[in-house]
Protein backbone atom coordinates (compact mmCIF):
# COMPACT_ATOMS: atom_id res chain seq x y z
CA UNK A 1 0.00 0.00 0.00
CA UNK A 2 2.87 2.38 0.65
CA UNK A 3 3.93 2.17 -3.02
CA UNK A 4 0.55 3.72 -3.82
CA UNK A 5 1.12 6.51 -1.30
CA UNK A 6 -1.98 5.54 0.67
CA UNK A 7 -0.38 4.81 4.02
CA UNK A 8 -0.67 7.95 6.14
CA UNK A 9 0.29 8.50 9.76
CA UNK A 10 -2.02 10.66 11.87
CA UNK A 11 -0.63 14.13 12.51
CA UNK A 12 -0.56 14.84 16.25
CA UNK A 13 -3.96 14.28 17.78
CA UNK A 14 -5.59 14.35 14.35
CA UNK A 15 -7.53 17.49 15.20
CA UNK A 16 -5.15 20.42 15.60
CA UNK A 17 -2.00 21.77 13.94
CA UNK A 18 0.52 23.47 16.19
CA UNK A 19 1.79 26.94 15.19
CA UNK A 20 4.63 26.68 12.68
CA UNK A 21 3.77 23.08 11.74
CA UNK A 22 2.13 21.62 8.64
CA UNK A 23 0.47 18.31 7.86
CA UNK A 24 2.93 16.72 5.45
CA UNK A 25 1.93 14.68 2.35
CA UNK A 26 2.38 11.35 4.17
CA UNK A 27 0.28 12.48 7.14
CA UNK A 28 -3.42 13.17 7.62
CA UNK A 29 -5.83 14.58 10.16
CA UNK A 30 -8.86 12.62 11.38
CA UNK A 31 -10.98 11.30 8.50
CA UNK A 32 -13.91 13.73 9.05
CA UNK A 33 -11.47 16.65 8.85
CA UNK A 34 -9.64 15.11 5.91
CA UNK A 35 -12.92 14.63 4.04
CA UNK A 36 -13.90 18.24 4.74
CA UNK A 37 -10.59 19.56 3.43
CA UNK A 38 -10.84 17.26 0.40
CA UNK A 39 -14.23 18.76 -0.45
CA UNK A 40 -12.69 22.23 -0.16
CA UNK A 41 -10.27 21.16 -2.88
CA UNK A 42 -13.22 20.19 -5.08
CA UNK A 43 -14.75 23.63 -4.60
CA UNK A 44 -11.40 25.31 -5.27
CA UNK A 45 -10.88 23.58 -8.61
CA UNK A 46 -14.53 23.81 -9.61
CA UNK A 47 -14.77 27.19 -11.30
CA UNK A 48 -11.58 26.94 -13.34
CA UNK A 49 -11.97 23.28 -14.30
CA UNK A 50 -15.47 23.79 -15.69
CA UNK A 51 -14.69 26.99 -17.56
CA UNK A 52 -12.49 25.11 -20.04
CA UNK A 53 -15.17 22.67 -21.30
CA UNK A 54 -17.81 25.39 -21.23
CA UNK A 55 -15.69 27.71 -23.36
CA UNK A 56 -14.57 24.98 -25.75
CA UNK A 57 -17.93 23.21 -25.99
CA UNK A 58 -16.71 19.95 -24.44
CA UNK A 59 -19.00 17.93 -22.08
CA UNK A 60 -18.43 19.20 -18.50
CA UNK A 61 -19.19 15.84 -16.87
CA UNK A 62 -16.62 14.08 -19.07
CA UNK A 63 -13.99 16.65 -18.21
CA UNK A 64 -14.78 16.20 -14.51
CA UNK A 65 -14.53 12.40 -14.87
CA UNK A 66 -11.03 12.55 -16.37
CA UNK A 67 -10.03 15.24 -13.92
CA UNK A 68 -10.86 12.90 -11.04
CA UNK A 69 -9.20 9.91 -12.73
CA UNK A 70 -6.14 12.03 -13.51
CA UNK A 71 -5.83 13.23 -9.92
CA UNK A 72 -5.92 9.70 -8.49
CA UNK A 73 -3.46 8.53 -11.13
CA UNK A 74 -1.14 11.43 -10.30
CA UNK A 75 -1.18 10.51 -6.61
CA UNK A 76 -0.32 6.88 -7.37
CA UNK A 77 2.46 7.71 -9.87
CA UNK A 78 4.10 10.19 -7.49
CA UNK A 79 3.70 7.64 -4.65
CA UNK A 80 1.70 10.07 -2.55
CA UNK A 81 4.58 12.53 -2.17
CA UNK A 82 3.25 15.41 -4.31
CA UNK A 83 -0.19 16.74 -3.27
CA UNK A 84 -2.00 18.09 -6.31
CA UNK A 85 -5.34 18.24 -8.09
CA UNK A 86 -5.25 17.85 -11.87
CA UNK A 87 -7.82 20.21 -13.34
CA UNK A 88 -8.49 21.56 -16.83
CA UNK A 89 -5.56 23.51 -18.25
CA UNK A 90 -6.34 26.93 -19.71
CA UNK A 91 -3.38 26.48 -22.06
CA UNK A 92 -5.51 24.02 -24.07
CA UNK A 93 -8.36 26.47 -24.76
CA UNK A 94 -6.85 28.19 -27.79
CA UNK A 95 -5.60 25.07 -29.61
CA UNK A 96 -8.83 23.17 -28.91
CA UNK A 97 -10.97 25.99 -30.28
CA UNK A 98 -8.74 26.46 -33.32
CA UNK A 99 -8.58 22.75 -34.18
CA UNK A 100 -12.33 22.31 -33.72
CA UNK A 101 -12.98 24.83 -36.50
CA UNK A 102 -11.05 22.68 -38.96
CA UNK A 103 -11.29 19.10 -37.70
CA UNK A 104 -14.18 19.08 -35.22
CA UNK A 105 -14.17 17.74 -31.67
CA UNK A 106 -12.37 14.54 -32.67
CA UNK A 107 -9.48 16.48 -34.16
CA UNK A 108 -9.16 18.58 -31.01
CA UNK A 109 -9.10 15.43 -28.86
CA UNK A 110 -6.38 14.00 -31.09
CA UNK A 111 -4.31 17.08 -30.38
CA UNK A 112 -4.85 16.60 -26.63
CA UNK A 113 -3.64 13.00 -26.92
CA UNK A 114 -0.51 14.05 -28.80
CA UNK A 115 0.20 16.73 -26.19
CA UNK A 116 -0.25 14.19 -23.40
CA UNK A 117 2.07 11.62 -24.95
CA UNK A 118 4.71 14.28 -25.64
CA UNK A 119 4.44 15.54 -22.06
CA UNK A 120 4.89 12.02 -20.68
CA UNK A 121 7.99 11.48 -22.84
CA UNK A 122 9.47 14.75 -21.62
CA UNK A 123 8.70 13.63 -18.07
CA UNK A 124 10.71 10.45 -18.65
CA UNK A 125 13.64 12.58 -19.83
CA UNK A 126 13.36 14.84 -16.79
CA UNK A 127 13.24 11.80 -14.50
CA UNK A 128 16.42 10.43 -16.10
CA UNK A 129 18.46 13.56 -16.82
CA UNK A 130 16.95 16.28 -14.60
CA UNK A 131 15.27 19.51 -15.69
CA UNK A 132 18.36 21.57 -16.51
CA UNK A 133 18.11 20.82 -20.24
CA UNK A 134 14.59 22.26 -20.29
CA UNK A 135 15.91 25.46 -18.73
CA UNK A 136 18.51 25.66 -21.49
CA UNK A 137 15.95 25.07 -24.24
CA UNK A 138 13.36 27.34 -22.67
CA UNK A 139 15.00 30.00 -20.53
CA UNK A 140 12.85 32.65 -18.84
CA UNK A 141 12.78 35.07 -21.84
CA UNK A 142 11.32 32.29 -24.00
CA UNK A 143 9.04 30.66 -21.41
CA UNK A 144 7.53 33.96 -20.32
CA UNK A 145 6.87 34.92 -23.91
CA UNK A 146 5.16 31.62 -24.79
CA UNK A 147 2.93 31.70 -21.71
CA UNK A 148 1.99 35.33 -22.38
CA UNK A 149 1.10 34.83 -26.04
CA UNK A 150 -1.07 31.76 -25.28
CA UNK A 151 -3.25 33.87 -22.98
CA UNK A 152 -3.32 37.02 -25.07
CA UNK A 153 -4.06 35.08 -28.26
CA UNK A 154 -7.51 34.39 -26.73
CA UNK A 155 -8.43 38.07 -26.30
CA UNK A 156 -10.79 38.18 -29.34
CA UNK A 157 -12.71 35.17 -27.97
CA UNK A 158 -13.24 36.89 -24.61
CA UNK A 159 -14.45 40.04 -26.36
CA UNK A 160 -16.90 38.11 -28.56
CA UNK A 161 -18.52 36.39 -25.57
CA UNK A 162 -18.56 39.60 -23.53
CA UNK A 163 -20.44 41.49 -26.25
CA UNK A 164 -23.18 38.86 -26.50
CA UNK A 165 -24.43 39.68 -22.96
CA UNK A 166 -22.49 42.74 -21.77
CA UNK A 167 -24.45 43.39 -18.54
CA UNK A 168 -24.13 39.82 -17.28
CA UNK A 169 -20.48 39.73 -18.34
CA UNK A 170 -19.71 43.02 -16.60
CA UNK A 171 -21.37 41.92 -13.34
CA UNK A 172 -19.43 38.62 -13.43
CA UNK A 173 -16.13 40.41 -13.97
CA UNK A 174 -16.76 43.02 -11.28
CA UNK A 175 -17.76 40.41 -8.68
CA UNK A 176 -14.59 38.40 -9.35
CA UNK A 177 -12.46 41.53 -8.94
CA UNK A 178 -14.24 42.69 -5.76
CA UNK A 179 -14.24 39.29 -4.04
CA UNK A 180 -10.52 38.87 -4.74
CA UNK A 181 -9.68 42.07 -2.85
CA UNK A 182 -12.43 42.24 -0.22
CA UNK A 183 -11.99 38.77 1.31
CA UNK A 184 -9.07 36.81 2.68
CA UNK A 185 -8.47 33.09 2.96
CA UNK A 186 -10.44 30.52 1.04
CA UNK A 187 -13.25 32.88 -0.07
CA UNK A 188 -10.80 35.28 -1.66
CA UNK A 189 -9.15 32.39 -3.48
CA UNK A 190 -12.52 31.27 -4.85
CA UNK A 191 -13.23 34.64 -6.47
CA UNK A 192 -13.74 33.10 -9.92
CA UNK A 193 -16.27 30.58 -8.63
CA UNK A 194 -18.15 33.27 -6.68
CA UNK A 195 -18.20 35.55 -9.71
CA UNK A 196 -19.54 32.78 -11.94
CA UNK A 197 -22.32 31.98 -9.42
CA UNK A 198 -23.38 35.63 -9.09
CA UNK A 199 -23.18 36.12 -12.86
CA UNK A 200 -25.29 33.00 -13.34
CA UNK A 201 -27.98 34.37 -11.00
CA UNK A 202 -28.00 37.65 -12.92
CA UNK A 203 -28.35 35.70 -16.17
CA UNK A 204 -31.32 33.79 -14.72
CA UNK A 205 -33.01 37.08 -13.79
CA UNK A 206 -32.37 38.37 -17.32
CA UNK A 207 -33.85 35.16 -18.82
CA UNK A 208 -30.55 34.15 -20.42
CA UNK A 209 -30.49 30.56 -19.09
CA UNK A 210 -32.23 27.56 -20.71
CA UNK A 211 -33.11 24.89 -18.14
CA UNK A 212 -34.86 22.47 -20.52
CA UNK A 213 -31.94 20.02 -20.84
CA UNK A 214 -31.61 19.79 -17.04
CA UNK A 215 -35.20 18.59 -16.70
CA UNK A 216 -34.65 15.96 -19.40
CA UNK A 217 -31.36 14.60 -17.96
CA UNK A 218 -31.21 11.58 -15.65
CA UNK A 219 -29.85 11.79 -12.13
CA UNK A 220 -27.41 8.93 -12.69
CA UNK A 221 -25.57 7.86 -15.83
CA UNK A 222 -22.23 7.64 -17.56
CA UNK A 223 -20.46 10.74 -18.89
CA UNK A 224 -20.50 11.28 -22.66
CA UNK A 225 -17.32 9.73 -24.07
CA UNK A 226 -15.87 10.65 -27.47
CA UNK A 227 -12.98 9.25 -29.50
CA UNK A 228 -10.16 11.28 -31.06
CA UNK A 229 -9.08 11.56 -34.67
CA UNK A 230 -5.52 12.43 -35.58
CA UNK A 231 -4.39 15.12 -38.01
CA UNK A 232 -0.81 16.20 -38.52
CA UNK A 233 -1.96 19.79 -38.95
CA UNK A 234 -2.89 20.20 -35.27
CA UNK A 235 0.61 19.46 -33.98
CA UNK A 236 1.71 23.05 -34.31
CA UNK A 237 -1.23 24.10 -32.14
CA UNK A 238 -0.73 21.63 -29.29
CA UNK A 239 3.03 21.11 -28.96
CA UNK A 240 3.60 24.65 -27.53
CA UNK A 241 1.13 23.80 -24.75
CA UNK A 242 3.45 20.99 -23.65
CA UNK A 243 6.16 23.51 -22.82
CA UNK A 244 3.73 25.41 -20.60
CA UNK A 245 2.61 22.22 -18.82
CA UNK A 246 6.22 21.25 -18.09
CA UNK A 247 6.83 24.66 -16.53
CA UNK A 248 3.59 24.44 -14.51
CA UNK A 249 4.39 20.99 -13.14
CA UNK A 250 7.94 21.85 -12.16
CA UNK A 251 6.72 25.08 -10.58
CA UNK A 252 4.07 23.17 -8.61
CA UNK A 253 6.59 20.66 -7.26
CA UNK A 254 8.97 23.43 -6.21
CA UNK A 255 6.14 25.40 -4.54
CA UNK A 256 4.98 22.42 -2.48
CA UNK A 257 8.58 21.58 -1.56
CA UNK A 258 9.11 25.13 -0.35
CA UNK A 259 5.97 25.10 1.80
CA UNK A 260 6.54 21.65 3.30
CA UNK A 261 10.32 21.80 3.65
CA UNK A 262 10.68 18.47 1.82
CA UNK A 263 12.98 17.66 -1.10
CA UNK A 264 10.60 16.80 -3.95
CA UNK A 265 13.00 17.29 -6.89
CA UNK A 266 13.24 13.50 -7.41
CA UNK A 267 9.50 13.51 -8.08
CA UNK A 268 9.43 16.31 -10.70
CA UNK A 269 9.78 13.83 -13.56
CA UNK A 270 7.10 11.58 -12.08
CA UNK A 271 4.73 14.55 -11.80
CA UNK A 272 5.22 15.44 -15.47
CA UNK A 273 4.79 11.81 -16.56
CA UNK A 274 1.59 11.52 -14.50
CA UNK A 275 0.13 14.71 -15.98
CA UNK A 276 1.06 13.46 -19.45
CA UNK A 277 -0.69 10.12 -18.90
CA UNK A 278 -3.75 11.87 -17.41
CA UNK A 279 -3.93 14.25 -20.39
CA UNK A 280 -3.58 11.34 -22.82
CA UNK A 281 -6.46 9.45 -21.17
CA UNK A 282 -8.61 12.58 -21.24
CA UNK A 283 -7.99 13.04 -24.96
CA UNK A 284 -8.80 9.39 -25.67
CA UNK A 285 -12.18 9.68 -23.96
CA UNK A 286 -13.44 13.20 -24.60
CA UNK A 287 -12.00 15.31 -21.80
CA UNK A 288 -9.72 18.32 -21.79
CA UNK A 289 -5.99 18.29 -21.01
CA UNK A 290 -5.01 18.59 -17.36
CA UNK A 291 -2.46 20.40 -15.26
CA UNK A 292 -1.53 20.86 -11.61
CA UNK A 293 -3.72 23.51 -9.99
CA UNK A 294 -2.55 26.69 -8.28
CA UNK A 295 -6.04 27.12 -6.83
CA UNK A 296 -5.47 24.06 -4.67
CA UNK A 297 -2.07 25.28 -3.55
CA UNK A 298 -4.05 28.19 -2.10
CA UNK A 299 -6.20 25.80 -0.09
CA UNK A 300 -3.11 24.06 1.25
CA UNK A 301 -1.47 27.34 2.18
CA UNK A 302 -4.62 28.44 4.03
CA UNK A 303 -5.21 25.15 5.89
CA UNK A 304 -1.53 24.09 6.36
CA UNK A 305 -2.67 20.62 5.28
CA UNK A 306 -0.58 19.09 2.47
CA UNK A 307 -1.89 15.57 3.01
CA UNK A 308 -2.42 13.56 -0.17
CA UNK A 309 -5.30 11.83 1.65
CA UNK A 310 -7.35 15.00 1.08
CA UNK A 311 -6.65 14.76 -2.65
CA UNK A 312 -7.84 11.17 -2.73
CA UNK A 313 -11.09 12.49 -1.29
CA UNK A 314 -11.21 15.26 -3.92
CA UNK A 315 -10.53 12.88 -6.81
CA UNK A 316 -13.17 10.40 -5.67
CA UNK A 317 -15.72 13.20 -5.12
CA UNK A 318 -15.07 14.51 -8.65
CA UNK A 319 -15.64 11.03 -10.07
CA UNK A 320 -18.93 10.62 -8.21
CA UNK A 321 -20.22 14.00 -9.45
CA UNK A 322 -19.31 13.10 -13.03
CA UNK A 323 -21.81 10.22 -12.95
CA UNK A 324 -24.77 12.61 -12.69
CA UNK A 325 -25.91 13.77 -16.16
CA UNK A 326 -28.27 16.23 -14.49
CA UNK A 327 -25.34 17.84 -12.71
CA UNK A 328 -23.41 17.99 -15.99
CA UNK A 329 -26.32 19.66 -17.79
CA UNK A 330 -26.63 22.18 -14.95
CA UNK A 331 -23.01 23.19 -15.48
CA UNK A 332 -23.57 23.35 -19.24
CA UNK A 333 -26.30 25.97 -18.76
CA UNK A 334 -23.77 28.63 -17.72
CA UNK A 335 -24.52 31.36 -20.28
CA UNK A 336 -22.11 33.00 -22.67
CA UNK A 337 -22.16 36.33 -20.83
CA UNK A 338 -20.81 34.71 -17.66
CA UNK A 339 -18.10 33.01 -19.68
CA UNK A 340 -17.20 36.30 -21.35
CA UNK A 341 -16.83 38.08 -18.03
CA UNK A 342 -14.72 35.36 -16.45
CA UNK A 343 -12.63 34.83 -19.58
CA UNK A 344 -11.75 38.52 -19.77
CA UNK A 345 -9.89 38.14 -16.51
CA UNK A 346 -8.64 34.57 -16.97
CA UNK A 347 -7.09 35.07 -20.39
CA UNK A 348 -5.42 38.23 -19.19
CA UNK A 349 -4.13 36.37 -16.13
CA UNK A 350 -2.48 33.78 -18.37
CA UNK A 351 -0.80 36.59 -20.27
CA UNK A 352 0.37 38.28 -17.08
CA UNK A 353 1.75 34.97 -15.79
CA UNK A 354 4.20 35.20 -18.64
CA UNK A 355 5.20 38.67 -17.48
CA UNK A 356 5.56 37.29 -13.95
CA UNK A 357 8.08 34.74 -15.24
CA UNK A 358 10.12 37.60 -16.70
CA UNK A 359 9.97 39.57 -13.46
CA UNK A 360 10.80 36.66 -11.15
CA UNK A 361 13.79 35.71 -13.30
CA UNK A 362 14.91 39.34 -13.72
CA UNK A 363 14.92 39.18 -17.52
CA UNK A 364 16.97 42.08 -18.87
CA UNK A 365 15.03 43.76 -21.67
CA UNK A 366 17.80 46.26 -22.28
CA UNK A 367 19.43 43.27 -24.00
CA UNK A 368 18.30 43.34 -27.61
CA UNK A 369 18.04 39.53 -27.84
CA UNK A 370 15.47 39.32 -25.02
CA UNK A 371 13.60 42.36 -26.31
CA UNK A 372 13.37 41.09 -29.89
CA UNK A 373 12.36 37.60 -28.80
CA UNK A 374 9.39 38.90 -26.82
CA UNK A 375 8.44 41.66 -29.26
CA UNK A 376 8.22 39.53 -32.39
CA UNK A 377 6.64 36.46 -30.77
CA UNK A 378 3.97 38.42 -28.90
CA UNK A 379 2.76 40.26 -31.99
CA UNK A 380 2.70 37.03 -33.99
CA UNK A 381 0.68 35.34 -31.24
CA UNK A 382 -1.70 38.16 -30.35
CA UNK A 383 -2.48 39.11 -33.96
CA UNK A 384 -2.83 35.39 -34.76
CA UNK A 385 -0.54 35.32 -37.79
CA UNK A 386 -1.18 32.31 -40.03
CA UNK A 387 1.06 30.43 -42.44
CA UNK A 388 -0.11 27.75 -44.85
CA UNK A 389 2.36 25.07 -45.97
CA UNK A 390 0.54 22.78 -48.36
CA UNK A 391 -2.38 21.26 -46.47
CA UNK A 392 -0.99 22.42 -43.12
CA UNK A 393 -1.97 25.72 -41.52
CA UNK A 394 0.01 27.13 -38.58
CA UNK A 395 -1.55 29.89 -36.49
CA UNK A 396 -0.56 32.41 -33.83
CA UNK A 397 0.37 30.15 -30.92
CA UNK A 398 2.45 27.75 -33.02
CA UNK A 399 4.11 30.51 -35.02
CA UNK A 400 4.67 32.68 -31.94
CA UNK A 401 6.30 29.78 -30.09
CA UNK A 402 8.53 29.02 -33.08
CA UNK A 403 9.40 32.70 -33.37
CA UNK A 404 10.40 32.88 -29.69
CA UNK A 405 12.63 29.79 -29.86
CA UNK A 406 14.24 30.67 -33.19
CA UNK A 407 14.75 34.34 -32.36
CA UNK A 408 16.29 33.69 -28.95
CA UNK A 409 18.60 30.81 -29.82
CA UNK A 410 19.41 32.08 -33.30
CA UNK A 411 20.27 35.60 -32.13
CA UNK A 412 22.24 34.24 -29.16
CA UNK A 413 24.36 32.02 -31.42
CA UNK A 414 25.03 34.85 -33.89
CA UNK A 415 25.84 37.30 -31.11
CA UNK A 416 28.36 34.90 -29.55
CA UNK A 417 29.95 34.31 -32.96
CA UNK A 418 30.24 38.01 -33.70
CA UNK A 419 30.72 39.20 -30.13
CA UNK A 420 28.11 41.89 -30.68
CA UNK A 421 25.77 41.39 -27.67
CA UNK A 422 26.10 40.27 -24.03
CA UNK A 423 24.70 37.01 -22.73
CA UNK A 424 20.88 37.45 -22.71
CA UNK A 425 20.62 35.38 -19.52
CA UNK A 426 23.17 37.44 -17.58
CA UNK A 427 21.71 39.56 -14.73
CA UNK A 428 20.86 43.12 -15.64
CA UNK A 429 23.91 45.32 -15.12
CA UNK A 430 23.81 47.76 -12.22
CA UNK A 431 23.81 51.39 -13.35
CA UNK A 432 27.15 53.14 -12.98
CA UNK A 433 27.32 55.47 -9.97
CA UNK A 434 27.02 59.16 -10.75
CA UNK A 435 29.66 61.60 -9.63
CA UNK A 436 28.47 64.10 -7.07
Amino acid sequence: MNLLGTKWSVHGDGRTIAPGQVVTPDERLSWPRTIGIGLQHVVAMFGATFLVPLITGMPPATTLFFSGIGTLLFLVMTRGRVPSYLGSSFAFIAPIMASQQQFGVGGALGGVVVAGVTLAVLGLLVQKFGASWINRLMPAPVTGTIVALIGLNLAPSAKANFEKAPITALVTLLVIILVSVLFRGILGRLAILVGVIVGYLVAVLRDEVDFSKINEAAWLGLPHFQTPTFHFAVLGLFIPVVLVLVAENIGHVKSVALMTGEDLDPYAGRAIIADGVATTLAGLGGGSGTTTYAENIGVMAATKVYSTAAYWVAGIAALLLSFSPKFGELIATVPVGVLGGAATLLYGMIGVLGVRIWVQNKVDFSNNINLTTAAVALIVGIANFTWAAGSLTFEGIALGTAAALIAFHGMTALAKWRGTAPDPLAPEAEPAPTKG
